[in-house]
């Protein structure tokens, strides 16, 4: 059994929320955007990103002979696939949008989703929205921040912590959803194991908890549809200036 709880909140600071956020339950499928752009460019990058996702999601649940306007990338999976090829469609859906319309022009967003079966967790992402897997205790960041600060200048400046949280360029973002015709998108593919709580959050959330204090929210005895807000009043109440979002999902047992 599967259970999905979400929270999306502008913030203290921001006057519109850009995140985005999907519980598809009937698809076994939980997305996160964060967009950007001005003219509200950002809101609208994420909300086509998130529909672009879910809606392909659903037609190749329900057609096994679905088409694959992407191709198919051998070394995956049938659902490592549809993640992919979704994923690529909300880039293709966004960058039109933003070629069609003065106003977006620039605009994009990014994606972390999660594709659960029987076996297998699917996570696809592009840019810095997270996803963390909780497991006997154990707090694991699955994917890699898009992002100057996780690339190009943690090859330039190694383990000083204190120098990637000065750098003026260490929010950039090096890959997003709607930039560019193509995005890279890195899928991963995980085993169920049962009893693992997943966290798909935006970067006003990881930006401000480190992952000890994201850990201890996750771990604190309680109702799990309750962590959500928890984990962004505590985004909050350590200042926090962005749009934050979290989405839980609790994994029950060997099955979904």
């Amino acid at each position: 059994m599967t259970q999905a709880f979400a929270v999306s909140d502008k913030g203290r600071v921001r006057k519109g929320n850009e995140d985005a956020f999907a519980c598809a339950d009937d698809v076994q499928l939980f997305v996160v955007a964060d967009g950007m752009g001005g003219h509200n460019a950002g809101e609208v990058a994420a909300r086509l990103a998130v529909e672009a996702i879910v809606g392909f999601i659903r037609r190749s649940a329900q057609d096994g002979e679905c088409s694959w306007p992407c191709g198919v990338d051998p070394t995956v999976s049938f659902d490592g696939n549809r993640l992919r090829t979704a994923i690529h469609l909300a880039n293709r859906r966004v960058f039109r949008v933003a070629e069609e319309h003065d106003d977006y022009t620039g605009m994009g967003t990014t994606v972390v989703a999660v594709l659960v079966s029987d076996s297998t967790i699917v996570v696809g992402h592009v840019g810095d929205s997270r996803l963390y897997l909780l497991a006997d205790g154990i707090l694991s960041q699955i994917t890699k921040d898009d992002s100057w600060a996780a690339t190009v200048l943690a090859e330039e400046l190694g383990d000083d912590k204190v120098a990637l949280a000065n750098h003026p360029m260490r929010n950039v973002l090096t890959n997003v959803i709607g930039a560019r015709e193509q995005a890279d998108i890195h899928l991963v593919e995980l085993p169920v194991q049962g009893d693992e709580l997943l966290l798909l959050c935006s970067d006003g959330l990881h930006g401000t908890l480190s992952d000890e204090e994201i850990c201890d929210i996750l771990t604190a005895p309680g109702d799990v549809s309750l962590t959500p807000r928890a984990l962004i009043d505590a985004a909050l109440d350590a200042g926090s200036r962005d749009n934050v979002t979290a989405l839980v999902v609790q994994l029950n047992g060997t099955g979904v």
